[in-house]
């Protein structure tokens, strides 16, 4: 795909959505980083359910501890690896409170060196908590980076670092968001929904379904 196509993909894209954001629901960047922990092998739909509560009692990682770790997992028990989730949040929550003064880091190595944080969401922490540039690669963002070819490759890695190259600057803020959302609703996994999709044109799908 060249450099035309993109830009006019990721114009489409704004002109769609000007402002996107994240379907998860969060007060601050505390709420924000246990949420994505959450979200891991989890739609976001469930995650919203069980943070609903949660949420109310818990703003703060001191808040959290105080909740403990039985009581988290009242909250998140509908949840897939809820008790994984749970004691990796609740180390977290120390790691914070005892390192970082209660706050969530604004660094990357910081973020990593949380227990239950990869670079997926680390990514996803400093892009809409803290407005960088990043674009984490899921299994929606992957697809659609392969499918219509914005930038292919064979692991999450190779295609984030492709999209960082290739996205043009002006889109790199909202390109995670947008990207998601066109793989969670149109570009899908089993059956793409071309005949809506507002890039269809610009899309180097061998096997788009117009008609």
């Amino acid at each position: 795909m060249n450099r035309d196509k993109r830009q006019e993909i990721f114009e489409r894209l704004r002109a769609n959505d000007p402002h996107p954001a994240t379907e998860l629901l969060y007060g601050n960047p505390f709420q924000l980083l246990i949420a994505v922990m959450l979200s891991a092998q989890s739609t976001d739909v469930g995650v919203n359910k069980a943070t609903h509560t949660l949420f109310r009692k818990a703003k703060t990682p001191r808040a959290l501890l105080q909740l403990g770790e039985a009581g988290l997992k009242e909250h998140i028990k509908t949840i897939g690896l809820y008790n994984t989730k749970a004691s990796n949040i609740i180390k977290t929550c120390s790691i914070l409170e005892e390192q970082h003064h209660g706050k969530v880091p604004e660094d990357r190595a910081a973020l990593e060196a949380l227990p239950g944080v990869g670079r997926k969401t680390a990514n996803v922490v400093l892009n809409t908590a803290f407005g960088h540039p990043t674009i984490a690669v899921d299994t929606h963002i992957f697809r659609v980076a392969n499918r219509t070819g914005i930038a292919p490759g064979k692991t999450v890695n190779e295609v984030e670092q492709r999209l960082l190259r290739l996205v043009p600057d002006e889109f790199k803020q909202d390109a995670h968001h947008w990207l998601i959302l066109h793989g969670r609703y149109t570009c899908i996994a089993r059956k793409p929904r071309c005949q809506s999709c507002i890039i269809s044109d610009l899309c180097e799908y061998r096997y788009k379904i117009i008609d």
